[in-house]
Order: structure tokens, then C-alpha cells, then sequence
């Protein structure tokens, strides 16, 4: 076996271990709730040992931050920049109608229990990793701006911090309702009432 197949391998090994132990911290969740998600928990369930799991993950949240923020892939045709600022709205929208869709495949008892008080990968002043979407909004918004396609009548951290917050309100509102609401409605009508209020055409487009 030559070096680059061994490297090959040694990378399918560490996503296997790695999907093995998300899986062992999904089925606790859904068995017996986030009480119950201990790290001790998560690798006896998963087969693996603690220093398999503090090679992938930092913290218990870490881990399922990483599949339910960071995960999900956004098509790149839809961070090209817009020509107008109904197209920004668009793309935006679209960012989070694919969190959306990410979210229904894990299932509502899953996403109900990621979304305890308790589970501090939720809180923005002590996550020192930006969740995958709104990174994803913020470049998006910051490419069209220096474009000249759009302004914003907002500081872009007031506009980020806005957006995190209608987000996860939709997320809970579908968690509460088990799953009832009508999450991509939802999501697509708020978001697009804050967007319609907060992004605007640039100057010269105005004139």
C-alpha cells in the first residue's frame, strides 16, 4: 500500500468514527433527552474511546453543532453575486430553507432536544465558532454591498445577530408543535418581512 492510499484510508476511518459517534449521540437524545448525553454516554454507546471522540469534537455541543450548523452545503450557484436586491433576499432565504430541509432530516425529537437551555453551543457570546449559515448570509450580504447591489440600514452585526435570532425561533416554534408548523412558511415569511425592512437598493440603483 503506497502513502496515498494509506492516507486514503486513515480519512474514511476518521469520517466513519466520527458519523459513529454523532449517531451514538443522536439515539441517546432521542431515548433518554440531553440530561442523559454525557461524553462517558456518548463513546460507550458509540464503541469508541474518549480520546477517539476529543480528536473529532471539543465539547458535547461541539459535536452536535457540527452537524446541525456546519454540515449542510449550500449549492455555490447561489452565493454568485445577485443583480438586484430581490435576488440577495432570494439567496438568503435559500441558505436557510436548506437549514430547514437539514433540520427535517434529523428529525424533530432530535432537533427538540438539541435545542435545551442547557446546551450552550446555542449561546452566541460563548461559541467561538459562527454557525455555518449565517457565515454563509453574512459573506453573501458583504459581497453584494461592496458590489453595489444592496445596502443595509443596519450595522452587519445587528443584521447577523436578527437573523440568528428569527431562525432559531422558527426552529423552536416547529420543535413545540412537534413538527406541526409550517416550518419552510414560516421561515421564508419572517425572514423575508426583516429583509424587506432592512435591505435596501444601492444608491445608484435608487436614483
Amino acid at each position: 500500500m503506497n502513502e496515498k492510499e494509506q492516507i486514503s484510508r486513515q480519512q474514511q476511518k476518521s469520517r466513519e468514527t466520527k458519523e459513529k459517534i454523532f449517531q451514538a449521540a443522536k439515539s441517546i437524545l432521542q431515548k433518554s433527552g440531553y440530561e442523559a448525553l454525557s461524553i462517558k454516554n456518548i463513546c460507550e454507546e458509540a464503541g469508541v474511546s474518549n480520546g477517539s471522540f476529543y480528536h473529532h469534537f471539543k465539547t458535547k455541543d461541539d459535536l452536535l453543532s457540527y452537524y446541525i450548523e456546519d454540515q449542510p452545503q449550500i449549492r455555490p450557484d447561489l452565493l454568485e453575486l445577485p443583480a438586484d436586491v430581490e435576488g440577495v433576499k432570494e439567496g438568503i432565504i435559500q441558505v436557510y430553507l436548506n437549514y430547514v430541509k437539514y433540520c427535517r432530516e434529523l428529525g424533530v425529537e432530535f432537533m427538540a432536544e438539541y435545542y435545551d437551555t442547557k446546551n450552550q453551543a446555542l449561546n452566541a457570546a460563548i461559541r467561538t465558532e459562527r454557525p455555518y449559515p449565517i457565515v454563509t448570509v453574512q459573506t453573501y450580504v458583504e459581497k453584494a454591498m461592496k458590489a453595489d447591489v444592496v445596502r443595509l440600514n443596519v450595522e452587519i452585526e445587528e443584521f447577523t445577530t436578527d437573523i440568528r435570532m428569527i431562525v432559531i425561533g422558527n426552529v423552536f416554534e416547529w420543535c413545540i408543535k412537534h413538527g406541526e408548523a409550517d416550518f419552510e412558511g414560516n421561515m421564508s415569511r419572517s425572514l423575508g418581512k426583516y429583509l424587506d425592512a432592512v435591505l435596501c437598493p444601492s444608491k445608484e440603483d435608487a436614483q
